[in-house]
C-alpha cells in the first residue's frame, strides 16, 4: 500500500545509516547481509526520522517485496553494480506504479504507467526505488519549503532549512535514510542543498545525463544529478546513468601534486559571511600543502550580473512551455493553468509576474533570442578562456554563501551585513548553471553555530570524468570534518 510517510515505532537500524552506495552494494552481492534486512533498516530509520518531510510518498511493502526478489535472484548467481540498494528519488521523476505528485496539490493521486530513464537505468543495475523525496513545488524555490507535503527541515538543524529545490533528496541522504537520492540542478538545485545540509551534491554538464521523465523548468539548463555521503558513490551512479567507462586510478589518496586548481574571489568572495570565507580560504591553503597548484583567476568585468541576469531570465522564459509540454507529452492529468491555480501564494505571484507572458518581469522573445545567442555563448568563453589561460582543471569557491538560514526568516535574513532573500543562496551557483559546467559540493566541515558549510569544484564543459577524478583526492583531505 503506498501512503504518505508517518511517524511509527523506532528502533536500531544496526549501523546501516552509514554506508555509502558501493558498500552496500558490494555487501549485498558478497552476502554479508541480505537486501531484505538492509531495506528493513532503513525503513525503520524514515519512520524514526519522518518529521524532517524529506519523503512525499514511499511504499513500505513495495521495497521489502523488491528487497525479496533481490535475495531470491542472488542465491541462484545474479549479481549487480546497484543491487539491492534502496535510492531515493525527486517526486519530479516518474516512476512506475509509484505515486509521482511533482509537489502539487493536483497531482496527489497520479500513479505513472512509465519510469524517468534514469530510474529505468538505476533499476536495471539492480537498485530499489525506496520512495519519492519531497521538493519544492514544481522544484521552483531554494528553500525546501512545499504547501501540500510540508516543509522539509534540516537534518543538521530542524529549524533550518534543507536547501532547494531538491530539498528531500538531500535531507534523505543526510538522516542516514538512503545512501544516495536523484535530485535535480536548473540554477543550484542539487548543489545548495548538498551544501546546507551537508553531503556530497553532483550536477552533471546539463545534457550529460538523461532528463526523460523528469518535469522540467528549462531544457537549456536542467540536468537530473545526485546526492551521496561520498564522491565514489556519486562516480558510480554516473558510470551507470551514462554507461561510462569507471574513473582511472588516481595518485595516492589525498594527493594532489600536479592538480592545478583556480578560484575566483571577485565573483565568487565578495559576498560571502565572514567564517564562510575564512574555512575556505583555509581550504586553498590545505589544498595547495597538499600539492595543488592554486591560481587567481578574474573572469572579467560584468561577468557576475551578466550570468545571473542572463541564467534567470532563461530560467523563468522557459518554465511556462517546458512544463506544458511535459504535461502533455506524458499524459499527466493536470495542466499549466490548474498547477498555477493552486500554487502557494508567494510562488504564484512570481509566475505571474516572471513566467506568464502577460507578467510585468516577462522577457519577449527577441531578448531571449539574444541571451541564447549571444550572451550565455558569452558565459560560456569566459569560463572557457580563463580555464584555458590558467591551465586549472577545476574552479573552487565556497557552493552557498553562508549556512542554512532558519526556517521562516528564509525570505529575508543577512550574509556578511547585508540584507538578503532566499535567492542569494544560488549566488554561486547560478554560474555554472547558465554555462552548463559540471560541479560537485563537497562538504567542509561545519561553521561555529554547527552547521554545514559547502566547497563546491567545478570543471569545463564535458569535464564530468575528471572532476570525478580529482574530487574524491580533495574529499580525502578530511575536509568535512574541519
Amino acid at each position: 500500500m503506498q501512503k504518505e510517510v508517518q511517524s511509527g515505532q523506532t528502533g536500531n537500524a544496526a549501523g546501516f545509516e552509514a554506508i555509502g552506495v558501493a558498500q552496500a552494494a558490494r555487501a549485498i552481492n558478497s552476502g554479508d547481509f541480505t537486501a531484505e534486512s538492509y531495506a528493513e533498516a532503513l525503513l525503520e530509520r524514515a519512520r524514526e526520522q519522518s518529521d524532517i518531510k524529506a519523503f512525499i510518498t514511499i511504499d513500505e511493502e513495495a521495497v521489502i517485496a523488491a528487497a525479496r526478489k533481490v535475495d531470491k535472484s542472488r542465491s541462484v548467481g545474479a549479481s549487480g553494480p546497484l543491487l539491492g540498494v534502496p535510492l531515493g528519488v525527486k517526486d519530479s521523476y516518474l516512476t512506475s506504479g509509484l505515486r509521482t505528485t511533482l509537489g502539487v496539490s493536483n497531482l496527489k493521486d497520479f500513479v505513472p504507467a512509465q519510469d524517468a530513464e534514469v530510474v529505468s537505468a538505476i533499476k536495471e543495475a539492480g537498485a530499489i526505488v525506496f520512495g519519492k523525496n519531497n521538493l519544492v513545488e514544481m522544484s521552483y524555490g531554494l528553500t525546501g519549503d512545499n504547501n501540500p507535503y510540508g516543509q522539509v527541515q534540516n537534518p543538521r538543524a530542524h529549524n533550518r532549512v534543507s536547501g532547494g529545490s531538491s530539498s528531500g533528496s538531500a535531507a534523505a541522504v543526510a538522516a542516514g535514510i538512503v545512501p544516495a537520492a536523484f535530485g535535480g540542478d536548473t540554477v543550484g538545485s542539487i548543489r545548495v542543498p548538498a551544501s546546507l545540509c551537508g553531503v556530497v551534491g553532483f550536477k552533471p554538464t546539463t545534457g550529460r545525463w538523461p532528463r526523460n521523465g523528469v518535469a522540467p523548468i528549462s531544457h537549456v539548463l536542467d540536468t537530473t544529478g545526485v546526492f551521496a555521503r561520498t564522491v565514489e558513490d556519486c562516480e558510480l551512479i554516473d558510470q551507470i546513468v551514462t554507461n561510462a567507462p569507471p574513473a582511472l586510478m588516481g595518485p595516492e589518496p589525498g594527493s594532489l601534486k600536479g592538480v592545478r586548481f583556480a578560484y575566483a574571489p571577485k565573483q565568487y568572495l565578495d559576498l560571502v559571511d565572514a567564517e564562510v570565507e575564512a574555512r575556505f580560504r583555509d581550504i586553498i591553503r590545505r589544498l595547495h600543502d597538499a600539492g595543488a597548484e592554486i591560481v587567481e583567476i578574474d573572469l572579467g568585468e560584468g561577468f557576475s550580473a551578466l550570468a545571473d541576469t542572463t541564467t534567470w531570465n532563461i530560467f523563468f522564459h522557459d518554465t511556462m512551455h517546458a512544463i506544458a509540454d511535459f504535461l502533455e507529452d506524458n499524459a499527466i492529468p493536470t495542466s499549466f493553468e490548474e498547477i498555477y491555480r493552486d500554487l502557494k501564494p508567494g510562488l504564484k505571484e512570481a509566475w505571474q509576474h516572471h513566467v506568464l507572458p502577460s507578467g510585468s518581469q516577462w522577457l519577449s522573445q527577441d531578448v531571449y533570442n539574444v541571451a541564447l545567442a549571444n550572451d550565455r555563448p558569452e558565459i560560456q568563453r569566459r569560463f572557457k578562456d580563463a580555464f584555458a589561460t590558467s591551465g586549472a582543471e577545476a574552479l573552487l569557491f565556497p557552493t552557498t554563501p553562508c549556512t542554512a538560514p532558519e526556517i521562516g526568516k528564509e525570505n529575508l535574513f543577512s550574509i556578511a551585513g547585508r540584507e538578503v532573500t532566499y535567492a542569494a543562496l544560488a549566488k554561486n551557483t547560478v554560474r555554472a548553471s547558465g554555462a552548463g559546467l559540471p560541479g560537485i559540493s563537497l562538504p567542509m566541515g561545519n561553521a561555529s553555530n554547527h552547521l554545514p558549510i559547502g566547497l563546491e569544484i567545478d570543471a569545463p564543459l564535458g569535464g564530468d570524468r575528471r572532476l570525478l577524478e580529482i574530487a574524491p583526492r580533495v574529499e580525502t583531505l578530511g575536509i568535512s570534518s574541519l
